[in-house]
């Protein structure tokens, strides 16, 4: 009879091991694990224990990334406006009209998925900071240039583009307010009055140019 008593097995842990990440990864990791979370949570809402915890670091080490909860939160939309940018970007070889269209139907479906948070991205989510303005002109900024530079515009008509993107923004939260089977268009239709809308403006632009 053996006396002896076999050893335990270690415990074992089917989590990952943790990575040591560099500054500049640390700081991307948090911003994702942010703009996660404010597509759906306002920002006096957002929790930095949450995010700390979800990064796997500490509350005070996420504090030397981003020393206040207003400049997290403000990395965060940062990042989701150049996203927005990238996520609506037209396909270079197509036609000038078409990349237009493009843009337009990129933008409305966007807006479409994420009508809150463009909402609190628009109207700074409750957070009054000049920065959250620059963000928003940043995206819009963007997009003047895409448009101007598709259809070779003068530098006049820079003004009326980025009024019109406005424009397409506000009739998008408009039109993304209502149920889908009671909105008075499709997305196709919304496309296509936004663009007349460009062309209509272009045209009196161009017009009072000529005069």
């Amino acid at each position: 009879m053996l006396n002896s008593v076999s050893a335990a097995p270690e415990p074992r842990s089917d989590s990952p091991p943790r990575r040591r990440l560099s500054a500049a990864d640390r700081r991307r990791q948090l911003v994702a694990i942010g703009l996660s979370k404010i597509v759906e949570t306002p920002i006096q809402d957002l929790s930095m224990d949450h995010v700390a915890a979800e990064a796997g670091i500490s509350r005070g080490l996420l504090f030397h990334y981003f020393p206040t909860k207003t400049d997290f939160y403000l990395a965060c939309i940062a990042a989701a406006g150049r996203r927005m940018l990238r996520n609506t970007a037209p396909a270079p070889q197509s036609p000038p009209e078409e990349q237009v269209r493009e843009m337009v139907r990129l933008m409305v479906e966007q807006i479409d998925r994420r009508r809150e948070f463009y909402l609190a991205l628009v109207h700074g989510h409750g957070l009054a900071d000049q920065r959250v303005t620059e963000v928003v002109d940043s995206l819009r900024e963007g997009n003047t240039a895409r448009v101007v530079e598709a259809l070779s515009l003068p530098t006049p008509a820079r003004a009326v583009v980025r009024a019109w993107w406005a424009y397409v923004e506000d009739r998008t939260l408009t039109w993304s307010a209502e149920p889908p089977d009671e909105r008075p268009v499709d997305v196709a239709g919304l496309v296509e009055e936004c663009v007349a809308a460009l062309d209509a403006l272009l045209e009196v632009s161009a017009s009072r140019l000529a005069h």
